[in-house]
């Protein structure tokens, strides 16, 4: 019989086995450059756009001021002095017009300063009197407040080396220990929020301090300032 035949298997070659492409030095650093130049002009995008929203003057609020209503204030304080002096318990509201009023009448904001005047109104020529208004009176061009509901809104304009700058806070006033407390619930400068634990270690610091401290003691005669209702409540003893 003939003898039978079988095909002969061929063997497959064996896969080759990739290799990891040997990692030279130059490709390292380029690596690292790249990311150095993404985290530079990211730095730079992020201050550029914090010096946009500091310098962002913001609107001031709608608040009304007048002349009639300051005369309003002053003939209010008028008769709780007076009820006091007769031994009296008084109470003083202003709504936010008179308040703005008020203030519009007694900061006299931007003006550069010659005298300054004592209780009785007259002029005085004390030049330490003058250096301390001085810097309130040349830095601070703008004042105004809206009271909403328990809380106090803020609006001030100020000057940086020649350029405004708007600062708001938001707060609650009160009375302790016969000075003035402020509770801060935000703020922000230009268009830039303050994060509410800077703003709040800020006015911390700024109750504590003597210097400060001395200026928010109130009136001997005054036992609590608050907002309510939108006015300024002040009761005298």
């Amino acid at each position: 019989m003939p003898a039978s035949t079988h095909p002969v298997r061929q063997s497959s070659p064996a896969p080759e086995v990739s290799r990891p492409l040997p990692v030279t030095t130059s490709s390292v650093t380029g690596t690292l450059v790249l990311l150095l130049r993404i985290v530079r002009w990211t730095l730079y995008v992020g201050v550029l756009v914090t010096l946009i929203l500091l310098l962002h003057k913001s609107a001031p609020p709608p608040v009304a001021a007048t002349p009639e209503a300051a005369a309003q204030v002053e003939k209010k304080f008028q008769d709780v002095q007076q009820a006091v002096s007769q031994g009296q318990p008084a109470t003083l509201r202003m709504n936010e017009t008179e308040l703005n009023s008020y203030l519009a009448s007694r900061l006299d904001l931007g003006e550069e300063p010659s005298e300054t005047a004592d209780s009785s109104g007259m002029a005085t020529d004390n030049p330490d009197a003058v250096s301390a208004a001085d810097p309130v009176r040349s830095n601070v061009r703008d004042v105004k407040v809206q009271l909403v509901q328990d809380r106090v809104k803020a609006y001030v304009v100020f000057d940086v080396h020649g350029k405004d700058m708007t600062l708001q806070l938001e707060g609650k006033l009160g009375a302790d220990n016969g000075f003035l407390t402020f509770e801060p619930v935000s703020g922000q400068i230009g268009a830039l929020p303050i994060p509410q634990s800077t703003l709040e270690a800020a006015v911390r610091k700024l109750m504590e301090s003597p210097e400060s401290r001395e200026k928010l003691r109130l009136p001997d005669d005054v036992s609590d300032l608050k907002v309510e209702n939108g006015e300024v409540v002040a009761e005298y003893q």
